[in-house]
C-alpha cells in the first residue's frame, strides 16, 4: 500500500508583509482617533486683551487643545451674560486661563489716563506694576513734595502721541487703579499736579 504524500505547508512572505501593513494601519488610525478624543474645546483670545478690558463670547474663539488640567482654563459656556473683566494681559490666540479673568460684579478696578512728566523707566510697559506719585501744583507755579497716591497700579498701555509734533517731555499712560483711588487721581489730573510712575520691582540683571 502506497502512503499518500503529505501536503506541504505553503507560506508566501508577501502575505505576511501585507498582514503586518494592515495591522500597522489599523493601529495608526486607532492612535489618531484616540489623540483626537483626548482634545477638548478651550477658549482663546480673538485679539490682544489688556487688564481692565470687559469681554464676552464675541471676544473669544473656541479651539481644540490637549491639556493636563483643563479646569485651569476658560471653557465654552463659562462666560456669563454680563461678561468678564480681564485681570492679566492675554495675547492674541492665547488660551484664557481662569486666573486671567474676573467677575464684573466683583470688579474693584477702573482705567484712568494720566500724563507723566518725562520719560518712563525702561522696565515700565504694558502689564507692569507701578506706584503713581503726585507733586501738588502750588499757586506760585511751583510744586510741593511728591507722595504716592496709588500703590500697585497696573499699566494697561502706553498711548502714542498724535499730531505733527510729539513732545518727549511727557508720556501718556492708561492705568488700572482701585476704584477707591480714582477720585484722588482725577483730582491730581485736574489740578495739573506733576505725576510720575515708579516700578514696584526692578528687572533682573544678567
Amino acid at each position: 500500500m502506497t502512503t499518500p504524500p503529505r501536503k506541504r505547508f505553503w507560506f508566501d512572505p508577501r502575505l505576511a508583509i501585507g498582514i503586518v501593513l494592515i495591522a500597522a494601519s489599523v493601529a495608526g488610525v486607532f492612535g489618531i482617533v484616540s489623540t483626537a478624543d483626548a482634545s477638548v474645546q478651550v477658549l482663546a483670545a480673538r485679539d490682544d486683551l489688556a487688564p481692565g478690558d470687559r469681554i464676552d463670547d464675541d471676544d473669544l474663539i473656541a479651539t481644540s487643545a490637549r491639556l493636563a488640567d483643563v479646569d485651569l482654563y476658560l471653557l465654552p459656556g463659562d462666560v456669563p451674560d454680563e461678561g468678564l473683566i480681564v485681570t492679566t494681559a492675554v495675547g492674541e490666540g492665547e488660551l484664557v486661563a481662569l486666573s486671567a479673568v474676573g467677575d464684573t460684579a466683583g470688579s474693584r478696578l477702573a482705567s484712568v489716563v494720566v500724563t507723566i512728566n518725562g520719560q518712563l523707566p525702561a522696565s515700565v510697559g504694558p502689564g507692569s506694576t507701578v506706584d503713581l506719585w503726585a507733586a501738588r501744583k502750588q499757586e506760585s507755579s511751583s510744586f510741593g513734595a511728591p507722595s504716592v497716591i496709588v500703590s500697585g497700579a497696573t499699566v494697561v498701555r502706553i498711548i502714542e502721541s498724535e499730531g505733527l509734533v510729539a513732545s518727549g517731555d511727557v508720556t501718556t499712560l492708561e492705568l488700572l487703579v482701585p476704584r477707591l483711588r480714582v477720585a484722588r487721581v482725577l483730582e491730581a489730573v485736574a489740578n495739573a499736579d506733576a505725576l510720575s510712575v515708579i516700578p514696584t520691582s526692578l528687572p533682573l540683571s544678567k
